[in-house]
C-alpha cells in the first residue's frame, strides 16, 4: 500500500515538472512568419573600385569591413533614394551594429541594426542578452529586409523626424542627430560612425544619383479587371500603419497619401484605402 502511494506521489511530481517546462517555452513565442519578397539584384555603385583603392592606399584597413561594403553598399544606396537617409550613415550603422555582419544576431537572424521587437513587431523573433538579459530582437529572412526595416524604423518615429530636415549629404549632422534622438546610449556613437565613414570614404556613396541607379523592381502579380477595384481594410485592435503595410505590401508613405493621413495615428474601425 505504501509503495503504491509513493509511486502515485512520484507520478504527480513528474507531471507537475513537465507542465512548468512547457510554460517557460511558451513564454518566448518565436512569432509569426512574415513572407519576405526575394530581393532583386542591384546595380553596382562602384563599390569594388572604391574598396580596391582603399585597400591599396591603406593596407591596415579591415578586410571584413571592406567585404561588408562591397556586399551591402548598393542596398544602402537604394534605401537612400527611397527614404532620404544618407547611404554613408546606413552603411556605417550596419558595420558598427553588426560587427561587419559577423555578429550572432546578423549571422543567425539577418538583423544588421540591432533592432528590437517593440510592441508592433509581429514577425519572427530571437532572444539575446543586451542591455537586459534575454531581450527580444527581430529576425529576418534576408539582410535586405533588415536594411529596409531600418529605414522604416527611422521614418516612422516622430523623434527622428528632425533628421530629415538635414541635407542627404550632411552625414555629420545625421550622426550626431541619431545620438540626440536616442538611437544609441553610447555617448561616443556619433564619433564611431564618423570614423568609419571617414576611414572608408562612405560619403562617396551619398553622391550616387538616382538617375544613375536603375534597378529592376519586384514583379507584381497580374490582376484582372475585377481585382483592380478599390480595396479597403478596416483597422482592428493592435493594428499599426507599419503592421498593415507589411501585411499588404504597401509602404507606410503610400498608405498615408492614399488616406490623407498627417501622421501615423489610426483608430479601430477606421477604413483604409489600400489600392
Amino acid at each position: 500500500m505504501k509503495l503504491r502511494f509513493f509511486l502515485f506521489l512520484c507520478s504527480l511530481f513528474f507531471l507537475a515538472s513537465c507542465g512548468s517546462k512547457k510554460r517557460v517555452v511558451n513564454k518566448k513565442n518565436s512569432g509569426v512568419v512574415i513572407t519576405e519578397q526575394k530581393p532583386k539584384d542591384l546595380p553596382s555603385v562602384k563599390e569594388k573600385e572604391i574598396t580596391k583603392r582603399l585597400a591599396k592606399k591603406n593596407p591596415k584597413l579591415s578586410t571584413y569591413t571592406l567585404a561588408y561594403i562591397r556586399k551591402y553598399a548598393s542596398i544602402a544606396v537604394k534605401e537612400m533614394h527611397e527614404y532620404k537617409i544618407p547611404a554613408s550613415i546606413t552603411l556605417a550603422q550596419g558595420i558598427l551594429e553588426s560587427g561587419n555582419g559577423r555578429s550572432v544576431l546578423a549571422l543567425k537572424s539577418n538583423n544588421h541594426f540591432g533592432i528590437k521587437c517593440h510592441t508592433q513587431w509581429t514577425g519572427e523573433r530571437v532572444y539575446h542578452d543586451d542591455d537586459e538579459k534575454g531581450e527580444c530582437f527581430r529576425k529576418y529572412q534576408y539582410p535586405e529586409t533588415s536594411y529596409n526595416d531600418h529605414s522604416l524604423f527611422l521614418t516612422q518615429r516622430k523623434r527622428y523626424a528632425f533628421l530629415f530636415d538635414y541635407s542627404i549629404r550632411d552625414y555629420k549632422k545625421w550622426a550626431y542627430g541619431l545620438r540626440k534622438a536616442g538611437y544609441a546610449t553610447d555617448k561616443k556613437y556619433p564619433v564611431k560612425l564618423l570614423k568609419i565613414i571617414s576611414n572608408y570614404k562612405l560619403y562617396e556613396f551619398d553622391k550616387v544619383k538616382k538617375k544613375d541607379f536603375k534597378y529592376e523592381k519586384p514583379n507584381r502579380k497580374y490582376e484582372d479587371s475585377k481585382s483592380i477595384e478599390r480595396k479597403y481594410y478596416q483597422v482592428k485592435k493592435g493594428d499599426t500603419l507599419y503592421s498593415i503595410s507589411r501585411k499588404f505590401g504597401v509602404s507606410v508613405d503610400v498608405l498615408k497619401k492614399r488616406n490623407n493621413l498627417k501622421d501615423n495615428t489610426i483608430s479601430i474601425g477606421q477604413k483604409l484605402l489600400l489600392k
